[in-house]
């Protein structure tokens, strides 16, 4: 069996390394308090799944294609800038208004919120030169890979998803809420999958496999934090616990209970599993983030 523990601690471990040194290159250019705000959120651990399967993808597909670019160490990083921009700006009064993210006071708790837009304006915005930057054969790729990463962040995508989120005329309806995490959460993770086994070199079925992949992984990442915010503490969250049903908010246990939201997450693994099948084998990584994806307590 696929060991996740010590595999999932290198890539982390191989992520931080990444996004230190390319914020380090930004912060040169950059005024000390936005540089601070940048670094304070993204580098303040996390999980980091989306680059850890972006890196994962790559080095999947280019076990196959015999692909070797540079361009996946990028991607990764370009997803984390985006990922955490939009948690800076989700937890912002004007949206979730938390004061907590990840055992930590949220950025403009600290910086002001004009410091806080700014700081997730710009790591937006660097994710892409971070990505568009690299060697002259890979130009193409990376424009290709831009472009992927601007659809899955932006209107019909996270963004889009954000709106449908924040709806004053928002039903309790199971289809509405799949759509809106299908964006929100699913939109990024995809990409991340995608980004990554472009970059590995994938030829059309495997890129189709790992959009399958990420689509069924993000549904199952976000019932799982709907399940962990009714059953978990905020020590283990590192943040509010039961902040969404004090908001009033749709969630999937509140839908169909927590055994239904739990059976839900089932399913979307099992097809997660079906397609790694066939970048994979033996199971490994794949198999384990799309397990990790549902059965995480924290």
């Amino acid at each position: 069996m696929f060991d996740l523990k010590p595999w999932l601690a290198t890539q982390q471990q191989r992520v931080e390394l990444a996004l230190a040194a390319r914020m380090s290159s930004i912060a040169q250019r950059t005024p000390p308090r936005l540089a601070e705000a940048m670094r304070y959120s993204l580098l303040d651990g996390g999980k980091r799944v989306r680059p850890v399967l972006c890196l994962a993808f790559a080095d999947a597909v280019a076990r196959q294609t015999h692909g070797l670019v540079s361009a996946p160490v990028d991607a990764a990083c370009a997803v984390e800038f985006i990922h955490t921009y939009s948690l800076i700006h989700d937890d912002l009064p004007a949206m979730d208004d938390d004061d907590l993210r990840r055992g930590r006071p949220t950025s403009h708790k600290v910086f002001g919120e004009a410091m806080a837009i700014l700081a997730g304006d710009a790591l937006l915005t660097d994710a892409f030169s971070v990505l568009a930057q690299g060697p002259e054969s890979e130009r193409a790729l990376r424009g290709q890979l831009c472009a992927e990463l601007a659809v899955a962040a932006g209107a019909g995508g996270m963004v889009g998803g954000q709106v449908l989120d924040i709806a004053d005329d928002r039903p309790e309806q199971l289809e509405y809420l799949t759509r809106m995490h299908r964006l929100k959460t699913g939109a990024l993770i995809r990409a991340a999958c995608r980004l990554g086994a472009l970059a590995g070199g994938a030829n059309p079925a495997q890129l189709e496999a790992a959009g399958v992949y990420g689509e069924a992984v993000g549904l199952a990442f976000q019932i799982a934090d709907d399940v962990l915010d009714v059953t978990a503490t905020a020590a283990e969250l590192g943040k509010p616990a039961g902040a969404d049903a004090a908001a009033g908010r749709s969630t999937f246990p509140a839908l169909l209970g927590l055994d239904g939201a739990r059976a839900l997450a089932a399913e979307q693994v099992a097809t997660a599993l079906r397609v790694a099948g066939s970048l994979e084998s033996p199971p490994g990584p794949l198999a384990a983030l799309a397990r990790y994806s549902a059965e995480r307590s924290h």
